[in-house]
C-alpha cells in the first residue's frame, strides 16, 4: 500500500496503521476512531505471511469530526 502526497499534504491529515491479534479487533478500533474524526471508515484487513495478527490501514482527518 502506498501513502501518496494526498493522504498527508496538510496539517491534520493521517494515516494509521491498526495491528492487533484479530479482525474482531481492528474493526473495533476502525469504528471507534469513526466516532472522534472522518476516516476512511473500515478498509480490508490484510495479514503478512510469518508475522502474528492482522492489520488494516486508516486515513483521517482529525480536524472533521463525524457529522460536521
Amino acid at each position: 500500500m502506498n501513502i501518496d502526497q494526498q493522504h498527508i499534504g496538510e496539517p491534520g491529515l493521517v494515516v494509521l496503521d491498526v495491528t492487533a491479534a484479530d479482525e474482531e479487533t481492528v474493526a473495533a478500533v476502525m469504528e471507534g476512531l469513526q466516532r472522534l474524526w472522518a476516516t476512511s471508515g473500515v478498509t480490508p484487513v490484510w495479514r503478512i505471511p510469518g508475522e502474528a495478527g492482522v492489520r488494516a490501514r486508516v486515513y483521517s482527518d482529525i480536524r472533521r469530526h463525524p457529522g460536521a
